[in-house]
């Protein structure tokens, strides 16, 4: 959060014009401010990441044409498989790659049918998915491909920034992520005629004063979320220098602990360090990830268990899909620990966590 002065000042003029949603100036603000930061050609604001997702499937019009199956993958966040859902779509669950637990590229094209109208990959932990293998699939076969992008905000690949990337891609400002507007979120996107749509149908499809075109809903992000983006914006920068001193300690910690994983950035992306995800491999480090979990909660450490499980295997879903048909991500599902991660995490903790972690081995 920033300052509570540097909050107060700048919501001060709300009190003056009125305008507290519906594209104000806040919102305009902070739509320009966040093209420029990420490095994209075209941003709209919404009033979660969630909602974000769901209204770019509707602007594309996937699924309008009889293609309905979109694949994706199953390790991620529930918002990812339920958007895709409750859009009328069929996600189709491809495997991860081990490296980096991204989607792998080399198992889509065994996966798309006549059904298939999209690829919606997911940025793991700020780990960049292979764009480029995907790209090449995707143009191939005409697919759309939506990036979820809600972990990888500032994340840049040899100097190009996660949402330039893909058709679209979603980002998520939750409380809980590297940049927050409270609750919020955003579509980077490409195509210029997008742009309408979008404003559309986080509006209640309203095209003007006596015209409404579509079914739409209501995601538009109030003044109070962009004037708290405007001011984290201002110091972003600085907590993710600050949450690399922590990641770091991290890494000197814990790697080369036999069965313990970490998942370190390739040297050409410019990395957030939004989380800090271990993986242990139970018979060579001795415990499972479980135990570990166990052992932190004891000592009053909120170590989180992201993602499991795989969404394929929610109550919702895990009647009409087998799990055991991306044994990878299954794995990483069972294995992979997030420990506490944030800016102001004193290094005294990050050891006292080390050690409980390196303890059960």
């Amino acid at each position: 959060m920033p300052f509570f002065e540097e909050y107060c000042e700048e919501i001060r003029d709300l009190w003056d014009s009125r305008i507290l949603t519906n594209g104000g100036e806040k919102h305009k603000q902070l739509e320009e401010s966040l093209q420029n930061y990420l490095g994209v050609e075209r941003i709209a604001l919404f009033v979660n990441g969630h909602s974000a997702l769901e209204c770019v499937f509707e602007a594309m019009g996937l699924g309008k044409d009889g293609r309905n199956e979109v694949i994706t993958s199953p390790f991620t966040f529930a918002s990812t498989t339920h958007a895709i859902v409750r859009k009328g779509l069929k996600p189709v669950f491809c495997d991860i790659k081990p490296s980096d637990l991204t989607i792998d590229p080399e198992k889509i094209e065994s996966l798309i049918t006549e059904k298939t109208c999209a690829i919606v990959p997911v940025h793991v932990y700020g780990n960049l998915c292979d764009v480029d293998a995907i790209k090449q699939i995707a143009d191939s076969y005409g697919l759309k491909v939506i990036y979820d992008a809600a972990h990888a905000f500032g994340v840049k690949r040899d100097g190009m920034g996660a949402g330039s990337f893909g058709d679209a891609s979603m980002f998520s400002f939750h409380a809980t992520k590297v940049f927050n507007t409270i609750e919020g979120g955003a579509v980077a996107f490409s195509d210029e005629g997008l742009s309408g749509k979008l404003a559309q149908w986080r509006n209640f499809g309203i095209a003007g004063p006596e015209s409404v075109a579509f079914a739409g809903g209501n995601s538009k992000m109030n003044e109070f979320a962009a004037a708290m983006g405007i001011c984290n914006l201002r110091h972003v920068d600085e907590e993710i220098a600050k949450r690399r001193i922590v990641a770091e300690r991290y890494w000197e910690r814990l790697e080369g602990i036999p069965g313990l994983r970490l998942c370190r950035p390739p040297e050409n992306i410019e990395y957030n360090y939004a989380y800090m995800p271990v993986l242990f491999d139970v018979v060579e480090f001795g415990a499972t990830r479980d135990d570990v979990f166990d052992a932190l909660d004891r000592e009053g450490v909120k170590a989180r268990k992201y993602f499991y499980p795989l969404t394929s295997d929610f109550e919702c879903y895990k009647a009409g899909f087998d799990s055991s048909l991306t044994p990878i991500a299954k794995k990483a599902a069972e294995s992979a620990l997030t420990l506490p991660m944030y800016a102001d995490l004193a290094l005294q903790d990050v050891d006292r966590i080390c050690d409980v972690v390196a303890g059960k081995r």
